[in-house]
């Protein structure tokens, strides 16, 4: 293939997606793993690290907010998408060269914090926009395989992250680890930078196109847009299907580790060990074979396949956890509770990527994701309510129930909301 590399060419998309989504990973292993152990283990107070934690979390929270911004000033030279993900690379790794400068200790906890805030304030917006890059430039018949790889990313990244920089910053400090960090988010960076969206975009500039076009669309016609995606009884039911999954998913999941460990059945870093590998499995070898096969049968046969196979698990788990407990039939509950519905992404996000193709393609995407972690986070609000209710066995046959009213969602959405807005031959 002659000419500069392009993002609609699959070995180049392939490579921009693994090193934008790898990034982030290792972002993460070393914001929420290996830097709170290692602040920890300077003495930094838990509340303190507990709430530097929140902090940061915060821009994730409110992403759906770059959206609007994203889909409204598309018209930028370098690219509809590509120009905001290496904006939001730039602000990254401005943040990241700052780290050494807050010190290595207890008392820079706080001006570590601010510097991570605007990080992934910056990252977010890079997230937002690869999202959207994804949704407007790779083939249908691609999406599940491209997910995989957005999963496999951030997945492998987060454990490498969270591995390597412990290790290094136990034994040659924070800044080294900083430095590290630094050098392979400037590496990856350079991907982006090389591989342009489409034919005919500039390689760096901060100029705008001025013919009328894609991408140059006024706030209220992406806020009419958005309205319409709103009214939608399809994306009404995938949004339910999100919000409900997830809570099932975390209800259970947090209700369960916190109870083997507090009974004493378990110790903290076996579990922890189990966790982080059953992760790193399903998001990896699991995500990838998941996605190759989702672009053979359809992503939204592959969905309700995947939630009836997480009512199977869920019952599964409530029969394992009604008998006499051992250590390897726990085992087996967690795996089975956990690696299932962990794969179920890999077919939800293609199945709404393909519904929203348009100009609001991000602000869309992004509020799908809230949706998501919307439901996670109810559903770790009330597991301890719920464990202290109820057996665990239970707590998993409730989840399968919930999982059942998704897989019929998911199959037929006019089951919820009544039938589907036919759409129009553009859609």
């Amino acid at each position: 293939m002659t000419g500069p590399p392009l993002f609609t060419h699959p070995g180049w998309r392939r490579l921009t997606i693994l090193a934008l989504y790898g990034y982030q990973g290792l972002a993460a292993g070393f914001a929420v793993t290996a830097l709170p152990n290692h602040l920890a283990g300077l003495g930094a107070a838990p509340e303190a690290i507990g709430a530097m934690l929140a902090l940061i979390g915060l821009p994730w929270v409110l992403q759906p907010l770059w959206g609007p911004l994203i889909d409204r000033f598309g018209d930028a030279r370098m690219g509809r998408r590509r120009a905001w993900i290496v904006l939001g690379l730039t602000g990254a790794l401005a943040c990241l060269a700052a780290l050494p400068i807050a010190g290595d200790g207890a008392g820079a906890l706080s001006r570590i914090g601010l510097l991570l805030l605007l990080h992934n304030a910056c990252a977010s917006l890079l997230d937002t926009a690869a999202d959207a890059m994804i949704i407007d430039c790779v083939p249908a018949d691609r999406l599940g395989e491209t997910t995989a790889l957005t999963r496999a990313g951030f997945v492998g990244g987060s454990a490498l992250g969270a591995a390597a920089f412990s290790a290094l910053a136990a034994a040659h400090g924070l800044p080294l680890a900083e430095h590290v960090l630094l050098l392979l988010g400037a590496l990856a960076a350079a991907i982006p930078l090389l591989v342009r969206e489409e034919r005919g975009d500039a390689l760096v500039s901060l100029g705008r196109r001025r013919q009328e076009g894609r991408g140059t669309a006024s706030y209220l016609a992406v806020l009419k847009e958005l309205a319409e995606f709103g009214r939608r009884r399809d994306i009404l039911a995938l949004l339910a299907v999100c919000v409900v999954e997830e809570f099932a998913t975390a209800a259970f999941g947090v209700h369960f580790g916190l109870d083997l460990v507090a009974t004493g059945r378990w110790d903290a870093a076996s579990l922890s060990q189990l966790q982080g590998g059953l992760t790193l499995a399903s998001g990896t070898v699991g995500a990838l074979s998941i996605g190759l096969w989702l672009d053979r049968v359809g992503p939204r046969h592959a969905l309700s396949l995947l939630l009836g196979s997480c009512v199977a698990a869920y019952v599964a788990t409530a029969l394992l956890l009604l008998g006499p407990r051992s250590y390897a039939l726990e085992a087996c509950a967690m795996a089975l509770s956990s690696v299932v519905p962990a794969l179920v992404f890999v077919s939800l996000a293609p199945t709404v990527m393909q519904i929203i193709r348009g100009s609001g393609a991000a602000t869309q995407f992004a509020l799908v994701m809230a949706a998501l972690n919307g439901g996670g986070v109810l559903g770790s609000a009330v597991s301890g309510h719920l464990g202290a209710l109820l057996p665990s066995w239970l707590v998993a046959l409730g989840g399968a129930g919930l999982f059942a009213l998704c897989t019929l969602a998911a199959a037929k959405p006019e089951r919820l909301f009544g039938t589907t807005q036919p759409r129009s031959a553009g859609d």
